[in-house]
């Protein structure tokens, strides 16, 4: 029996599987240009720059973590993007808070001139697609709770519809939500 298409899992009930709480907790990246990568990270992405070792590496963080994301050119200076039909990184994922950041992480791509590739409601979460100045994949990604995912027959039926994007934006008309501290 081929369990790959099997999204049920046991959710960390099995001693042999993680634990539920788990999470990845950074990518590291090669890079060709580590200036043009910083850039695109911090100033497109909105990372904050952490700590830099030199020309070679720099870390950067959402939030004040030690960091999300490593970029080094240790074994890629000047180095080109892998091609089509190898293996590799196929993309990862940044998770926003909420839907309104991330239409401000659309807006803040669009602003500064960067396209996406594609755009889609899985309905567990809907997802931008584009790439970094390596061709890194990266998905910024804005999960629904839980229980409004999709389900058939108790099982998780993730799904791939177009997104609306003009929908995703019109976020950013509308007021943020205020912490229940200060409503």
């Amino acid at each position: 029996m081929d369990d790959r298409n099997d999204v049920q899992g046991t959710h960390g009930t099995d001693s042999a599987s993680i634990p539920a709480g788990t999470r990845i907790g950074h990518v590291h990246l090669k890079v060709a240009d580590l200036e043009r990568s910083v850039h695109f990270y911090r100033d497109l992405m909105g990372f904050d720059l952490i700590q830099r070792f030199g020309d070679q590496a720099a870390f950067l963080s959402a939030g004040g973590y030690h960091h999300h994301l490593g970029l080094n050119t240790w074994e890629s200076q000047g180095g080109t993007p892998p091609p089509r039909g190898t293996t590799g990184l196929y993309h990862f994922a940044v998770n926003y808070p909420t839907r309104r950041d991330l239409a401000a992480a659309l807006k803040r791509l669009r602003e500064n001139g960067w396209s996406i590739d594609g755009a889609s409601d899985h309905g567990t979460h809907e997802a931008l697609y584009l790439h970094d100045p390596d061709f890194n994949g990266i998905e910024l990604a804005w999960d629904r709770e839980p229980s409004a995912w999709p389900r058939q027959d108790g099982r998780l039926s993730m799904v791939t519809r177009p997104l609306d994007l003009r929908g995703l934006l019109g976020e950013l008309k509308t007021t943020p939500a205020q912490p229940a501290a200060t409503r």
